[in-house]
């Protein structure tokens, strides 16, 4: 499986960027995607997840309310809709793949998804 992300870039506070993240290779139909980043000088941490089956949706507290996951099962791909955007929300963003179902405690976890997409940069002006 390889995963391809795109649309990132340089936004002022306020503003929106939506990324997308399409999945290529052979597949289930169940399966979760999700969104990481990471900022200069920190560790990766969960953004946010969705899973196939049901389309359940989960989000970390820091981006709640403002962002949106969501996906398009045909394309096996996965978009993140990020709105008013805060300068704390610079980092590159990576799109993660897990090639079956995984309980809701566990999509938070980075190291339950088995692949990565090369990470796209978001920055975020004040």
């Amino acid at each position: 499986v390889q995963l391809q992300a795109s649309g990132g870039g340089l936004v002022q506070a306020g503003g929106s960027l939506r990324l997308s993240c399409a999945a290529s290779g052979r597949t289930s139909n169940y399966y979760v995607l999700g969104w990481f980043r990471q900022a200069q000088g920190k560790e990766r941490e969960f953004v946010a997840a969705i899973r196939s089956s049901a389309g359940d949706t989960y989000y970390s507290d820091s981006v709640k309310n403002r962002f949106t996951i969501s996906r398009d099962s045909a394309k096996k791909a996965v978009y993140l809709q990020m709105n008013s955007l805060k300068p704390e929300d610079t980092a590159v963003y990576y799109c993660a793949f897990h090639p079956r179902m995984i309980v809701v405690s566990g999509v938070g976890n980075s190291d339950v998804y088995n692949y990565w997409g090369q990470g796209t940069l978001v920055t975020v002006s004040s």
